[in-house]
C-alpha cells in the first residue's frame, strides 16, 4: 500500500475541512473570522487541488486501462501507451499531495535572526564563523533576501568572534531553520606553518523573527539599557562616540548589543534581535512539552549539537543528522551547493513528519 493510500482518510478530512471553511467564509460577517477563515483556506486550497489532480490522473487512469481492455487493436496499443506515461506521473503527484499534508511549522515562513559565533579552535575558529557568515550572506544575495548585520565583532586576522544578521524574506526562517548547532571544520589553518590539520567549530542560531510585536511583549520594567562605546577595528568610527545598545532583559537574563548604526537604530535593532530570542525561548519550551513531537524532526536545533562538518583536504562537506556527504565544499563555502543539502534535510523531516502521521492512522 502507497503512503497515498494510507493518509486518504487525512486527506479526505482536509478536503471536508476546505469546504466547510469555503462555505463558512461566504457567509461570514466578522472582520476578524473573514481573516482568519481566509488564512485556513489558503492554506487547505493547495492541498485539495493536488488531491484533486491525483484524483483526476486515477479516473484517467482507469478509463485508459478499460480503453486498453476493450478496444481494437490500434487504440489499445495507443491507450497503453498513455496508460504507461500516466502511470509514471501518478507517484510524483501523490508525493506532491502528501508533502502538502504534513504537518507546516508555522514559523516557516517568517525572516529570521541569523547568529554565527567562533567556538573552539581560537582564531582558526574565528576565521571559520567568518566563512560561515559570507556563505549566509551570499546564499541569501542568491535568494534575493535582505541580509543586514546588526552586530559583528571581528578578530585582526579577519576573523568573525560574533555577529547577528537579520535576513528578511519569504521563507527565510523555513529554508534555514536546520542549520541551528556546530558546524565544524577540519583545515590546515593559515597561520600554522607545519601543515597540520586543525578541528575548529562555530555556532549557528537561526531564529524566527515573530511577526509584527503583538507575537512577544516586552515591558519597560523587564528591560535595563545602556549605551557604551562600540568595538570595532581601529580608528572605526564606531570607536569615537557612544553608539552601541545593549539590552539586558531582566526575567530571562538575555542580553543583545547593537553596535552598526546609530544609537537610535542600534535600539530598534537591539530590540528585535530581544524580540526573536524571547520568541525562540518560547518555542523551545513548548517543544520540550512536546516530547513525541520532537522524535519526529531532524535533529533538535540545540545550539551544541554537531550537525556538519567540513573537510577542506578531502573537499567535502558531511551532514550528520542524515548522512549525507558532498564533494562540493568550495560550493558550498560560497553559498551556491547549499541547497542539495537544505533539500535533503527538508526531505527527510518531511518524510518524519510523514511517518508520524501514518504511525497515527496505524
Amino acid at each position: 500500500m502507497s503512503d497515498f493510500a494510507r493518509l486518504e482518510r487525512r486527506l479526505a478530512q482536509a478536503a471536508d475541512r476546505f469546504e466547510r471553511v469555503e462555505a463558512r467564509l461566504g457567509a461570514a460577517t466578522d472582520g476578524a473570522e473573514i481573516v482568519r477563515l481566509g488564512q485556513e483556506h489558503a492554506e487547505l486550497k493547495p492541498l485539495v487541488d493536488a488531491v484533486a489532480a491525483v484524483q483526476a490522473l486515477r479516473a484517467e487512469i482507469a478509463g485508459l486501462e478499460t480503453m486498453a481492455r476493450e478496444s481494437d487493436a490500434e487504440m489499445a496499443a495507443l491507450a497503453s501507451a498513455e496508460l504507461n506515461a500516466a502511470k509514471e506521473r501518478l507517484p510524483g503527484l501523490e508525493q506532491a499531495a502528501l508533502v502538502l499534508l504534513a504537518p507546516k511549522n508555522k514559523d516557516e515562513s517568517a525572516s529570521a535572526i541569523l547568529e554565527v559565533r567562533a567556538g573552539t579552535g581560537g582564531d582558526e575558529a574565528a576565521l571559520f564563523a567568518g566563512d560561515l557568515l559570507r556563505m549566509y550572506q551570499r546564499y541569501a544575495s542568491q535568494r534575493r533576501w535582505r541580509f543586514e548585520l546588526e552586530t559583528v565583532s571581528e578578530t585582526g586576522l579577519g576573523g568573525v568572534k560574533e555577529a547577528v544578521a537579520s535576513v528578511t524574506g519569504a521563507g527565510v526562517f523555513g529554508r534555514l531553520r536546520f542549520e541551528s548547532g556546530v558546524h565544524r571544520v577540519q583545515r590546515v589553518p593559515e597561520t600554522e606553518a607545519g601543515g597540520r590539520i586543525h578541528t575548529s567549530a562555530a555556532t549557528v542560531a537561526v531564529l524566527p523573527q515573530p511577526e509584527g510585536d503583538l507575537d512577544i511583549v516586552v515591558e519597560d520594567k523587564d528591560i535595563r539599557i545602556d549605551t557604551m562605546r562600540a568595538s570595532g577595528a581601529g580608528g572605526q568610527h564606531v570607536n569615537k562616540t557612544d553608539s552601541a545598545v545593549r539590552i539586558t532583559h531582566i526575567p530571562s537574563g538575555i542580553v543583545v548589543v547593537a553596535q552598526e548604526k546609530s544609537q537610535h537604530q542600534n535600539r530598534a535593532n537591539a530590540m528585535k534581535v530581544l524580540k526573536a530570542k524571547l520568541y525562540d525561548a518560547e518555542r523551545e519550551r513548548q517543544a520540550r512539552e512536546r516530547a513525541a513531537e520532537r522524535k519526529g524532526q531532524v535533529g533538535s536545533g540545540d545550539r551544541s549539537e554537531r550537525i556538519r562538518t567540513y573537510n577542506f583536504p578531502q573537499g567535502r562537506v558531511t551532514d550528520h543528522r542524515i548522512n549525507l556527504t558532498v564533494y562540493n565544499l568550495p560550493e558550498v563555502i560560497d553559498g551556491g551547493g547549499l541547497d542539495p543539502i537544505l533539500d535533503a534535510l527538508a526531505a527527510e523531516d518531511q518524510a518524519r513528519k510523514l511517518a508520524a502521521l501514518e504511525g497515527e492512522e496505524d
